[in-house]
């Protein structure tokens, strides 16, 4: 029997001093709702998308309520999920305004395909009962100050994170991974980052599990998570895997940014080369948080 634990993060970046408390407290309180999810013998894949769900609806995150805008100012949403076991796993990218499109995510996991994209994926969310909203009840005040800051004065896209995800085991070794994001603030119409991407910001098999936040592009660039997960498999310490790929990112490719990692066995393994990386776990031994 392996011990359960499922880990959070909320973003990696340069966080303000007043928000840090906000956002450690959000991804406990994910960890918190997976973690439950865990202890009461549910899935883990049920477990990840419990927990990207209470991160999805925190309107301090980039995921969800209070996501980035593109530079049109438009909603325009990126998910993933892939369950270790199966090797099952889905993306959605530029999906319209819907409240919690990792649910998307894990519903399409049941379908042949891993990724859709735009208006067809849209359609299908509808198609599956899932609820488009008014784009004013994912975007928030702070949401649209931070795009005048953008778009209006070039400020840095990426100033704090808030792309959100999740990864976990359950008792029997099972290894799941979750993402979600509004993207880059400001970004163009269409554009799409790494997180609904299968191997890059998102990744989970047998051995490990893994979800990534920071400078999408790079991470593409730098086919981050699949490298990470190779490097493990073949016998490399999961810590120093994490801190290589992200030193490699940054270094190679110009991106920063952190991920949360666990194993088939390992205690919670996360790192990040920005300023911060707000993230929580939780185990049946108890919980802690931290930036």
């Amino acid at each position: 029997m392996a011990k359960p634990l499922l880990l959070v993060h909320g973003g990696a970046g340069d966080l303000p001093e007043a928000s840090r408390p906000l956002h450690a407290a959000g991804c406990l309180e994910a960890a918190e709702a997976g973690g439950a999810v865990l202890e009461a013998g549910g899935s883990v894949v049920d477990a990840v998308c419990a927990g990207v769900v209470v991160l999805e609806n925190n309107p301090i995150y980039n995921a969800g309520v209070g996501c980035a805008l593109t530079r049109s100012g438009r909603v325009s949403l990126d998910s993933a999920v892939m369950d270790g076991k199966s090797r099952n796993a889905a993306g959605l990218a530029a999906l319209d305004a819907f409240p919690n499109p990792v649910l998307i995510a894990q519903r399409m996991m049941q379908e042949q395909e891993v990724l859709l994209v735009g208006q067809p994926a849209s359609e299908w969310a509808e198609r599956h009962g899932f609820r488009r909203v008014p784009e004013d009840e994912l975007t928030t005040e702070a949401a649209r100050i931070q795009w005048h800051k953008v778009v209006d004065e070039g400020a840095d896209p990426n100033f704090a994170g808030g792309t959100v995800g999740c990864v976990a085991r359950d008792a029997d070794g099972n290894l799941a991974a979750a993402t979600s994001t509004g993207g880059t603030m400001g970004k163009k119409p269409g554009r799409v980052g790494d997180s609904p991407l299968i191997g890059v910001g998102t990744y989970a098999d047998d051995v490990c599990a893994l979800s990534a936040t920071g400078h999408g592009e790079a991470f593409m660039r730098a086919v981050f998570a699949a490298r990470v997960a190779d490097a493990v498999r073949y016998g490399e310490n999961p810590d120093k895997a994490l801190r290589r790929m992200l030193e490699r990112t940054r270094d190679f490719f110009g991106g920063f940014g952190g991920a949360i990692l666990v194993t088939a066995e390992s205690d919670p393994h996360y790192f990040w080369t920005t300023v911060g990386m707000s993230h929580a776990w939780w185990s049946p031994n108890g919980t802690g948080s931290g930036i």
